[in-house]
């Protein structure tokens, strides 16, 4: 299910090791990327959504909990290093991405520090399915991202988004 791709540290991340998981989206392969540093129990690090989000932005609180959990942060699909399919990347991806990735990751009961718009799909799996988590920390839930902060105009905004999504162009920014 999940493949090492490094066996040791990088520069990119969080400094773990770096693994991948294949998941299906109406009959598209999505490989997804994670990493893990640290031991003890598992604590999943979810990213906030923003048209730049990786799971490197979590490097700083991962390296500061890996001495007391077994740290895993994850870059959501069409972001960071996982898979940029050409899809409607619509809510119910993440929310069936999320309880597809910590039901297959983790056999036991995790602790979620999810950032900005990544708590409410938590919200969503744990009234789901309460029993996959047992701690949730949402930091800066209502998080509205760069550029609505900035006030660019709703269309510029969409077609930025959409070159950042682009398979090679969005790699590249």
């Amino acid at each position: 299910m999940s493949t090492n791709l490094l066996s040791s540290p990088t520069n990119f991340g969080i400094g773990g090791v770096v693994k991948a998981i294949s998941w299906n989206w109406k009959n598209q392969q999505f490989q997804i990327v994670y990493e893990t540093i640290g031991s003890g129990s598992p604590l999943l690090l979810l990213p906030a959504f923003s048209t730049v989000s990786t799971r490197e932005e979590m490097s700083g609180i991962a390296k500061l909990l890996a001495p007391h959990f077994q740290v895993i942060a994850v870059d959501w699909p069409g972001f960071g290093e996982s898979s940029r399919l050409p899809v409607n990347y619509e809510p119910a991806i993440y929310e069936q991405f999320l309880e597809y990735f910590v039901t297959s990751v983790f056999d036991v009961p995790i602790t979620v520090v999810a950032a900005g718009h990544s708590a409410a799909y938590v919200l969503k799996l744990a009234q789901k399915n309460s029993s996959v988590f047992s701690r949730l920390v949402l930091v800066a839930p209502t998080w509205r991202g760069p550029l609505p902060t900035m006030g660019v105009d709703r269309q510029i905004a969409g077609v930025f988004r959409e070159i950042v999504r682009s398979p090679i162009v969005g790699q590249a920014l």
